[in-house]
């Protein structure tokens, strides 16, 4: 075979093996970390970006992400303390610190999601298990967070994980038990609504029953004064007539008189008496 020939068949074997995937160069981006495993077992752990060389056919690269990862689950079941039932969405934020530990443990970063999914959720339902929903759902979610994070994170350091932080998305009823839910919401919340009528209409009568108390003082006192005013009008009348008497009895007697005919006569009233009444005294005279 001529040199030309032989320099031919060299390329063509060189082309052949990048189109097989059995070249013998790699490149490790910067965002990724990558170890070389011969015959399964790994043998270079490389964390710098760069191109590498590798034996072919007998050495294989597995790439690890270095860059801070979303971890997203499906929704799934969790029984609070007060065995309410929870379907519970949470996510996680989550990175690779040791590549060479990933691998040993797991083969793969798809491994590792894997097992750090079945952390998670397993520290969820402890914690969870721990309180009642209203906590869960309001009071002490926060917490509760920080401590399945640490709890987390403490298991996955051990496969070269960091766990930064857990949190929950959603936490809903399950179907089947909604309408039980609200009924039982719904019956509290009329409970309460009878109750603050009941307080409401106590208030009312005991404000009314003050009002009419009230209204009969002022009315006790009203007549009471008016009583004593109409004792004193009387007591200054009878004063004035009796002065008016000794003054001049005639005169006091027919002013009376005149004041007599007045009221007894007025409306087109009727008597029937004697002529010879003594009412009649001063009609009679001339």
């Amino acid at each position: 075979m001529s040199k030309q020939g032989l320099i031919i068949a060299v390329i063509a074997v060189t082309i052949g093996l990048f189109v097989l995937g059995a070249s013998p160069l790699f490149v490790v981006d910067v965002t990724q970390n990558a170890i070389v495993v011969q015959l399964g077992a790994p043998v270079k752990n490389i964390t710098e970006p760069g191109l590498y060389a590798k034996v072919p056919f007998i050495q294989e690269v597995t790439y690890f992400d270095k860059r801070l990862l979303d971890y997203d689950s499906d929704p799934q079941d969790v029984i609070t303390q007060d065995k309410k039932t929870l379907l519970l969405d949470n996510f996680a934020k989550w990175r690779i610190t040791d590549p060479l530990k990933v691998y040993q443990n797991f083969q793969s970063q798809r491994g590792a999601l894997q097992r750090l999914h079945d952390i998670i959720y397993s520290e969820l339902r402890v914690e969870l298990g721990r309180h009642d929903l209203a906590e869960i759902v309001s009071t002490t979610r926060a917490e509760l967070m920080k401590v399945v994070t640490q709890r987390s994170n403490e298991k996955a350091s051990a496969y070269g994980i960091e766990i930064q932080d857990v949190r929950i998305k959603r936490a809903d009823l399950p179907e089947q038990n909604e309408k039980a839910v609200f009924a039982r919401m719904q019956a509290e919340r009329e409970r309460q609504a009878k109750q603050y009528r009941a307080e409401g209409a106590e208030e009312a009568q005991k404000i009314r029953s003050d009002a009419e108390k009230d209204r009969e003082i002022i009315l006790a006192q009203a007549y009471k004064e008016a009583e004593e005013l109409r004792g004193e009008g009387d007591a200054k009348a009878f004063k004035v007539y009796a002065d008016a008497y000794r003054q001049d009895p005639k005169f006091f007697e027919f002013t009376r008189s005149m004041e007599a005919y007045k009221k007894t006569f007025k409306d087109k009233s009727t008597l029937v008496m004697s002529p010879d009444s003594e009412f009649f005294r001063y009609l009679k005279q001339r």
